[in-house]
This record gives C-alpha cells, structure tokens and sequence, in this order.
C-alpha cells in the first residue's frame, strides 16, 4: 500500500467523495510525455493509498500523441468531470474535457476537441463556478507567447465548449515579486486553481519560478468575481514546489497539495495544511 511518498506524480489532485480521497496527477514518467492517461489512487485517510488504477486510457482515443498532463476531477451535475490536457492534432496542447460516472472512471471524452482556444497552445485548465455559470481558468502557454498568461472562458451548460471570446487576467511577469527579465526570456504560468475562503473572498492559487525555484502563487479578486479586479498576495511557496490544489479533509481541515520537488523522476505530493484567514490563507507552519 503506497504512502505519499512512494507515489511519483506531477500536478497532484484530491476530490473527496463519499469517505474516501481519490488522488490524481501527471504520470512523472518522461515529464508525462507518452503515458498513455492517467491513474487514481484512493485513500482514507491521506497517508496510505491503494495502488494505482488506470482512470483513462489516453491511447484508446488518439490522444497519446504527446503530452498527458494535469487531471483534475470536478463533480458537476451529478457526473465526473476530467479537464486535462493533451497534444492536439495540430501539434499545439489544449485542454480536453472528459466525464465518467463515478470518481474512479473509466473516463471518456466529453467535449468537442479541446475548449481552450483554437491556435493557442494552452495547459492547465481548470473548472470554477460562478453564480451558476462555468468557466474554464487556464494558462496560454510561455512556449508560444513568451510572457505566459493566465486566462478564462464561459463554458456551456453541458461542458463541450466554451462560449464567447476568453478573457485575460494576466501575464506571468505582472507580479510584483517576480524580477523583471532581459527581452525574450519567458516567464512560465501554471496550474492556475479557484478557491473561496470562508469569508466567500476569491482566490486562485497558480505556479511559476521565483529566484529559479518552483512557488505557488496567490491572487485576491478584489470583488469577490473572475471578471473583477485582482491583486497579487505574497507566495504560498517558494521553495521549490508548485502546481497545487486546495482541499478540505472529512474532518474540515483545509490543505493544500502540490509535488515537490520539481525535478523529473523525484516528485511526490505533499500535502500541507492551511489556515483560512477569511481575506486570505497561509499554510500552517510545522513545528
């Protein structure tokens, strides 16, 4: 029965349902280059987990041709929900969404080819709600534009495309943290993620390097709204760790996951526990 440290996966994702914690992630493998899907490991009590179940087959639906990364699983209108993303038959990334019946799959593809834009190579989406309207939040990625962004569109009500133009929220140089580059030097975003305290303030936890090391970021939508104004908080992490989620346990502990370290071969979850401050969180220092 693997412990957390005993499993190698990227991007790590915990969706809690009916007493049990099923974890997902990016097959580390060749930096989730050619895995052939994803798996899903189940737990109690997030120590100890079952062995890996292949959740989909990526293969079976020619979407192996490349990248396999980012699961996420969102329970929406009683159906499960993967955004994840692939390669696309034009050679750019794209995120896919796929559905299933229950948490453990198998899953299927659902939406009409990816619902990131057409001609953007994009990674990272990921799914929020806003008074009853679904929105993808993802990232346009570095690789195509140099100065990565973060960016989000309404989807349709039944998740198989996005409607109407994506909108920006920023680029990865915008924060106020990250030291200025010589022209043409990318700067990264990843791993963007939609989380409200208990104050009901807005904040999206997401990922790029500072000082060279991997960190989670904070951002705080000033108007409580994705279409509102928004201001960068201090870091989460900066020690060499990122591309998180935010959840809370059976016991209404809140935590915070993400793989550390950021090194091919080495990553693991972790799972560090957060504090609600209502305005905004901080993790929980281990004493």
């Amino acid at each position: 029965m693997p412990l957390n440290g005993d499993i190698n996966i990227r991007d790590p994702f915990v969706l809690c349902e009916n007493g049990k914690y099923y974890l997902y992630g990016t097959r580390a493998a060749n930096f989730g280059t050619g895995v052939n899907g994803f798996d899903v490991y189940i737990s109690e009590d997030l120590q100890h987990w079952s062995e890996p179940a292949e959740c989909f087959g990526s293969d079976l639906y020619g979407l192996n041709t490349d990248v396999n990364w980012a699961p996420e699983v969102h329970k929406y209108n009683g159906a499960y929900y993967m955004f994840a993303t692939f390669t696309k038959p034009d050679g750019l990334r794209g995120t896919y969404i796929l559905k299933a019946d229950r948490p453990a799959g198998p899953f299927y593809p659902h939406s009409d080819g990816a619902v990131t834009p057409d001609g953007w190579e994009c990674l990272d989406g990921t799914f929020y709600v806003e008074n009853g309207t679904p929105y993808i939040v993802f990232c346009h990625e570095h690789t195509q534009i140099t100065d990565g962004s973060i960016c989000f569109a309404e989807l349709d009500s039944e998740l198989k495309k996005t409607v109407g133009e994506p909108q920006l929220l920023f680029h990865g140089s915008s924060p106020y943290y990250i030291e200025k580059k010589p022209e043409g030097e990318h700067y990264i975003t990843d791993g963007p993620f939609m989380f409200r305290t208990k104050s009901d303030t807005l904040l999206m936890i997401w990922s790029t390097f500072i000082d060279g090391k991997y960190a989670e970021c904070l951002v705080r939508f000033t108007d409580g709204s994705i279409q509102g104004g928004f201001e960068h908080l201090e870091p989460l992490v900066d020690s060499d760790g990122g591309h998180g989620m935010i959840f809370k346990d059976f016991n209404g502990k809140l935590y915070l996951t993400y793989h550390t370290p950021n090194q091919t071969d080495f990553e693991r979850p972790n799972f560090a526990e957060l504090n609600d401050l209502g305005e905004r969180i901080a993790v929980v220092e281990r004493k």
